[in-house]
């Protein structure tokens, strides 16, 4: 992935846009919302186009086709007080508009180029239709065939897991995202979602460290280290605390250790559903995400 340095033009664009921006429209450059064609979680976001124009939505999930697209982005960048464009991000997993064997196939062929090829080839049918963010590759270890989501990732193996989170971010990202054809990757989940027990979804995850570093966080590395733009939290908590809430996951080991930065997302309503688990009210659970999180949700 391209480095943009410190000091160059578009850092001091970004600062002085940065200046003028309310209190309100900095969170609402990290509100991402569901509207369009496919449904992710029960409900879809309501008032989006009025949400738009008041500058408290940075990005959308779900919308595609350059006809829905335009419409959109016209809104942000002519309607908006500062005119920022949107992310547009979809959940393309193993192919666009071609699709190409699942991805727990598709590792079973151990044939990396492969796996870039069929990213890069989804990449441009995406761009091609709007989207410029992708929520994959998922690289969530996974050895309790239980879970329902294996199918989504590697399998089990955290060797050929690694190789394949870097084949796919390449894939995607390629050299540079100014490139129209590339897409921005999104790692998920983040982290040990296939480890949830029993194979239950958005369970519990109970595991000491030397396991944690040695199987399952590799692949996540791998990703990260590759150039992905963005990482996705998972629903699951860690050795009790939730993931999307956790400051030694997201800042200590992402952040400070990983020397991650990208932009994190989380999943789907993962912070309605920290309420919903009983973690705290709206806002106790809010002061739990780390700064800089954009949030995905219904409202």
């Amino acid at each position: 992935m391209k480095t943009v340095h410190k000091n160059s033009a578009r850092e001091r664009f970004i600062a002085d846009l940065m200046k003028q921006m309310t209190l309100g429209e900095k969170v609402g450059q990290m509100n991402l919302l569901s509207l369009g064609f496919d449904v992710t979680g029960p409900v879809l976001s309501e008032g989006v186009e009025d949400k738009i124009k008041q500058g408290l939505v940075g990005g959308v999930l779900n919308t595609y086709t350059p006809v829905a697209v335009r419409k959109l982005q016209e809104i942000a960048t002519t309607e908006s007080r500062l005119k920022i464009p949107l992310i547009l991000g979809y959940d393309v997993i193993h192919g666009h508009r071609t699709i190409f064997p699942v991805p727990l196939g598709l590792s079973c062929s151990w044939d990396m180029d492969l796996v870039e090829r069929t990213a890069h080839a989804a990449a441009r049918e995406a761009s091609a239709d709007g989207v410029n963010w992708v929520f994959s590759p998922m690289v969530d270890i996974t050895r309790d065939p239980r879970w329902g989501r294996v199918v989504e990732g590697g399998g089990e193996d955290t060797f050929l897991g690694s190789q394949i989170a870097r084949a796919m971010v390449r894939g995607y990202q390629g050299k540079d995202l100014t490139d129209p054809s590339s897409v921005l990757a999104c790692i998920k989940h983040f982290a040990l979602y296939g480890a949830a027990e029993g194979g239950r979804d958005y369970n519990t995850v109970d595991m000491s460290h030397l396991r944690m570093f040695n199987e399952y966080l590799p692949t996540y590395e791998a990703a990260v280290k590759a150039g992905a733009g963005s990482v996705m939290t998972s629903f699951n908590e860690i050795n009790g605390v939730p993931a999307t809430g956790n400051k030694w996951l997201l800042d200590e080991l992402l952040r400070k250790t990983w020397q991650f930065d990208g932009f994190v997302v989380t999943d789907y309503t993962a912070i309605n559903e920290m309420v919903s688990h009983g973690v705290g009210d709206d806002a106790q659970v809010s002061e739990l995400v780390p700064t800089w999180t954009w949030w995905a949700n219904a409202t």
